[in-house]
C-alpha cells in the first residue's frame, strides 16, 4: 500500500515510460509531444502528455491529449488498475468531413492501432464539426474538424504501444501517411500518361 509521498511501482513505471517517450527520439518529424498537467480528480494517480501535428508551413493540423489513470483498487468499467483517456482534434478537408462514414473509419483507425498493444473495455465518441463565420468574420473560410474521445484499459503495464497508437491515430486524422510510408510527390501537369 502506498503511503503519503509514495508512488505505487506500476504507476511509476507508467510515468517513466511517458518520460522516456518525451525524452527519446522524435516519433515523426511532424509530431511534437510535451508533458502536461494531469487531471487530479479522475483517479488517485494520473499523468498526461499533449501532442500536436504540424504541416511543413508550421500550421497545426491536429492536437491531442493522452491521460494515464491509475487506481490500485481498480474502478467499475475498468479492466484492471489502469485506464487511458485519449482526445484528438484534427482539421479535415470539407469533402472528407461530409463523408457519412468518417466516424466509423476514424474509430477503426483507433482499434487497429491499439490491437498490437492489447486493450479491453474501449469506448468513445467521434464528432464532426463545421464552423462557419459571419458578420465581421464573414471573410474567414469555413472549417471542418473531427474530434475523437476514447478510453480503454491496457491489458498489460507496458504503455509504449498505447502511446504509439494514439500518436499514429493523431497523425492519420491529420492526413499523414502511415509510419514508414512516404506520400507521393505532386507531379507538374496533372496525371501521368
Amino acid at each position: 500500500m502506498a503511503g503519503p509521498g509514495m508512488t505505487p511501482p506500476p504507476f511509476q513505471r507508467a510515468v517513466d515510460t511517458l518520460q522516456a517517450i518525451l525524452d527519446g527520439p522524435q516519433l515523426r518529424p511532424e509530431l511534437e509531444l510535451e508533458d502536461m498537467p494531469a487531471p487530479q480528480r479522475l483517479a488517485p494517480y494520473s499523468a498526461a502528455i499533449a501532442g500536436s501535428v504540424y504541416r511543413e508551413d508550421d500550421s497545426e493540423v491536429a492536437m491531442g491529449r493522452l491521460i494515464v489513470l491509475y487506481d490500485p483498487e481498480g474502478r467499475s468499467g475498468w479492466s484492471g488498475e489502469f485506464r487511458i483517456v485519449a482526445y484528438i482534434r484534427a482539421d479535415l478537408e470539407p469533402e472528407i468531413a461530409a463523408d457519412e462514414l468518417i466516424g466509423s473509419v476514424a474509430w477503426s483507425w483507433l482499434l487497429e492501432a491499439l490491437e498490437p498493444a492489447g486493450y479491453a473495455g474501449v469506448s468513445g465518441t467521434i464528432t464532426r464539426a463545421v464552423s462557419e463565420s459571419f458578420g465581421d468574420k464573414s471573410d474567414e473560410p469555413s472549417t471542418t474538424e473531427l474530434e475523437l474521445r476514447a478510453s480503454w484499459s491496457p491489458t498489460g503495464e507496458d504503455l509504449i504501444g498505447h502511446v504509439a497508437a494514439w500518436c499514429e491515430v493523431m497523425c492519420t486524422t491529420a492526413g499523414l501517411p502511415p509510419t514508414g510510408i512516404s506520400a507521393l510527390p505532386d507531379r507538374e501537369g496533372g496525371r501521368s500518361k
